[in-house]
């Protein structure tokens, strides 16, 4: 029951009604410490994460879309044979091949052969789905996931519900230096953070509630849609 409700609840006689207020307080206080805590933790790892110089070799990349830098480290591992294929996960249904091919340059011949799109994915969750099709049809036992090292937490625990047989390398982009607290001073940077892990809690969450993301929010599935999954 959520800390609102519970204290809405809470018996209304002087004496309970002080005690239950004062249960509520530690609660709400208790929850706060948790998340500005696990806020510290996330932005501290975020931080630190660097981009391999020289990551191992696996069977494929994937890329998730979100900013020219992604597509742009994907395309030159994919150049200097760190996998076989390319998928780039969550390409907006208009744009075509060619599009992306012109915008990302490299080698035409290259990305023809070896680069796949998903126009189905429209968030992370569904990058995870279409990710894990796609790596099933090719039987592949090893990805290297490339997004923003903010993204990256909650992609590898999104990926790694789906795929359960294949070793995941993160490949994490970093477009700006955040190392020694350096998101401290920056607020747009503050704001990322703090709205990415708000989400990366929510990933956590639907592990043990099942939590469905929605337009307005996010709100528990229905009993048949969870029979389905």
């Amino acid at each position: 029951m959520p800390v609102g409700l519970a204290c809405a609840a809470a018996p209304h006689g002087s004496g309970h009604l002080r005690r239950s207020l004062r249960i509520c307080g530690f609660v709400v206080l208790a929850v706060l410490v948790l998340f500005a805590g696990g806020f510290g933790w996330f932005a501290d790892k975020v931080s630190h994460m660097t981009t391999p110089p020289n990551p191992a070799k696996a069977d494929a990349i994937i890329v998730l879309t979100g900013g020219q830098s992604r597509l742009d480290a994907a395309m030159d591992l994919l150049a200097s044979g760190k996998g076989q294929r390319l998928l780039i996960s969550g390409v907006h249904p208009s744009a075509t091949k060619r599009q992306l091919q012109a915008a990302m340059g490299g080698d035409k011949q290259l990305f023809s052969c070896c680069v796949d799109i998903d126009r189905a994915a429209l968030d992370t969750i569904g990058n995870a789905e279409e990710s894990a099709k796609w790596v099933e049809n090719h039987a592949y036992g090893s990805i290297i996931i490339v997004t923003n090292n903010y993204h990256m937490p909650r992609s590898l625990l999104e990926m790694s519900r789906l795929l359960h047989g294949a070793r995941l390398e993160p490949y994490p982009v970093v477009n700006t230096n955040l190392g020694n607290g350096g998101w401290l001073t920056k607020p747009e940077a503050l704001r990322v953070l703090l709205t990415e892990y708000s989400k990366y809690v929510l990933s956590l969450a639907r592990g043990f509630l099942p939590l469905r993301p929605t337009p307005e929010g996010v709100t528990l599935a229905e009993a048949s849609a969870i029979s389905k999954n």
